[in-house]
């Protein structure tokens, strides 16, 4: 998909619009996007900012007027006077702002990002992921970034997309995606759901989604919906809960059976 709204592969079918233009046919060079790549691809002989002044070197801006630039650029990610730094000195979370700011100088309309925090530890990653919704509001521009982290697109999409084999599983607002997900796979894709069979009255449907969140385990409350008697197999601790999600208790032990309810609002239909 970013490859082809870069114009590094053209679609099989359709056209690729940008605020109301079609350049399904603009070369890379020519299309109003930047691209944030996985591996950064910085150029190690150079410093740090003339990476972040390449493109604009290649289209010819004065020097002067390039510098200042570069500056607002390393400033706006957080590496103010850096600009003569080799970029062997720089860490993985400096290299990723670095590429971030060579990305955003050229002032492009669609700012497209390729996995850009993959490489990073999780301190970091989470550290970065709000960076890039700063500067995206800061910005105020189109950002399109891929990834496969469910955690990553909730923490920082306005609008989340999920695909499946080149096709739109579902879209929209973060938590209603996750929510209320409208086909078996985005329910499964996003999160640990329980996918069952099911059907509501007056409606078609062939299966139901199951929250972890929403099953309640012990004593059942009006409304719950009982789902009978579970043994427990297996406990994960993960730090700040167990996989069973008994928040404040002991943990069950493997071969403990209980009683267990789903809450009625995380009985989700899915389209398929």
């Amino acid at each position: 998909m970013l490859s082809i709204l870069g114009g590094f592969t053209p679609p099989s079918g359709g056209r690729v619009l940008l605020g109301g233009s079609d350049i399904t046919r603009l070369p890379p060079a020519s299309r109003p996007t930047a691209t944030v790549f996985q591996d950064y691809a910085l150029f190690p002989h150079l410093s740090i900012g003339d990476n972040v002044g390449f493109g604009l070197s290649v289209r010819g801006v004065p020097r002067a007027q390039m510098n200042q630039q570069v500056a607002a650029a390393l400033q706006l990610v957080g590496l103010g006077g850096f600009e003569n730094r080799p970029i062997a000195a720089a860490s993985g979370g400096q290299r990723q702002r670095i590429a971030l700011a060579r990305a955003l100088v050229i002032e492009p309309a669609v700012l497209l990002l390729d996995e850009p925090l993959g490489a990073l530890d999780l301190s970091l990653r989470r550290q970065m992921q709000e960076e890039l919704r700063r500067i995206q509001r800061a910005q105020g521009r189109t950002f399109v970034h891929v990834t496969h982290d469910q955690e990553e697109a909730m923490a920082i999409a306005d609008l989340v997309l999920i695909m499946n084999n080149g096709c739109i599983e579902d879209m929209g607002p973060p938590q209603r995606v996750y929510e209320r997900p409208r086909t078996r796979f985005a329910a499964r894709f996003l999160g640990e759901s329980s996918v069952v069979p099911g059907s509501f009255v007056g409606e078609a449907v062939a299966s139901v989604a199951l929250r972890p969140e929403a099953l309640v385990m012990g004593e059942i409350a009006n409304g719950d919906r009982a789902l009978g008697v579970c043994e427990v197999m297996d406990t994960v601790y993960q730090g700040s809960f167990v996989r069973v999600n008994l928040l404040h208790r002991q943990p069950p032990a493997p071969g403990d059976e209980i009683k267990v309810a789903v809450r009625p609002h995380g009985i989700v239909p899915l389209e398929d």
